[in-house]
């Protein structure tokens, strides 16, 4: 699990049917002493409504995703959105 920051949407006009429904964002890793991108991004299905610029909590165990998902245990999921972060009270880094 790890704290990041979306900033993009992926459109996939073919795709597994898992994802059917499912909006898909593009979120790069914060480094957690200094709150700066960590050049590590993921693709996660958004849980929580979450948009470009928002400060996320990403879960990426796969098969803790897919059980959040109720999918197929072999199902193409890694990682999913599973909160927006408010605020992060940690000396040095702000949400």
């Amino acid at each position: 699990m790890y704290i990041g920051r979306v900033f993009g949407n992926v459109v996939a006009t073919i795709k597994n049917p898992l994802f059917d429904g499912r909006k898909l964002l593009l979120v790069e890793r914060l480094r957690p002493d200094t709150g700066n991108a960590d050049a590590k991004y993921d693709i996660a299905v958004d849980l929580v409504q979450a948009g470009p610029g928002d400060t996320v909590l990403v879960l990426d165990e796969g098969n803790s995703a897919r059980q959040l998902l109720g999918k197929e245990p072999n199902g193409a999921i890694r990682a999913v959105i599973v909160g927006v972060v408010d605020d992060i009270d940690l000396p040095g880094l702000a949400a």
